[in-house]
């Protein structure tokens, strides 16, 4: 029996390449305007985007605002005319079309670990959006439910959105529960806010300011196998690959 039988998922920049998929649905909506998608330009999006979702993580204001601020202050930032909310709906729209992943390994592993344990993704993110990518990526495929925060109406590092995803996956015991994300502040911070062991994935090498320690912190997906794996399953799985190589 595995270690853990629940896994628990980020979306963005761990399974799913956000940071890809936004530059292109970026550079559309902005071409799709009038806009040069030139780097500046971009960088000032960005910050804008990033500063109201760390808002939103801090419940400091509604999704709502950020979806109808976001294009609105980067309009007014780049001095242009135009109509921030209806922007928004075109880049959500792109965006949903973008199911990059973040390797060509990401199927393999939730392949092999969907076998031992019960997958599900909890993510921030809109719902028709989240799903799109995540199904047309192949990685539904793999999870037994997706916890979008659109949805759940709560945002990680909440733990209300643990929570609600543990119960309907029917879950009562979190010692055998493990959420991997990339991100320090809703990804682990929410684990640890849900009573959850966690793993940083941190394939850049990123350093940790020491706000928040993960469980585990791995640079590959495939450094989850002896975390999850029993020795004997670990074993077989080993077999499998080389008779794959043969």
């Amino acid at each position: 029996m595995a270690k853990y039988y629940c896994i628990l998922f980020d979306a963005d920049n761990t399974l799913l390449d956000f940071d890809a998929a936004e530059n292109k649905a970026l550079a559309e909506t902005l071409v799709n305007y009038g806009i040069e998608p030139d780097a500046e330009t971009v960088q000032t999006y960005r910050t804008i985007n990033e500063e109201l979702w760390r808002q939103l993580e801090k419940g400091q204001i509604k999704r709502e605002k950020l979806m109808a601020e976001r294009f609105t202050r980067f309009l007014k930032a780049i001095d242009a005319a135009g109509d921030g909310a209806e922007m928004n709906r075109f880049y959500l729209e792109q965006l949903s079309t973008h199911p990059d992943l973040m390797g060509p390994e990401v199927l393999d592993v939730l392949r092999e670990l969907s076998e031992v344990a019960t997958l599900a993704v909890v993510t921030n993110g809109f719902q028709k959006v989240q799903t799109r990518r995540l199904a047309e990526s192949g990685i539904l495929n793999f999870m037994e439910d997706v916890f979008v925060s659109e949805k759940m109406d709560a945002e990680k590092p909440n733990r209300k959105i643990f929570d609600a995803a543990l119960r309907a996956l029917g879950v009562e015991n979190r010692e055998h529960v493990l959420m991997v994300g990339d991100s320090l502040t809703s990804d682990i911070q929410g684990g640890v806010n849900a009573g959850l062991d966690t793993c940083w994935f941190n394939p850049g090498h990123a350093e940790n300011p020491g706000k928040v320690s993960p469980t585990y912190e791995i640079a590959s997906l495939e450094e989850l196998y002896p975390l999850v794996m029993e020795p004997e399953e670990l074993a077989n799985l080993g077999l499998k690959h080389r008779r794959h190589q043969l």
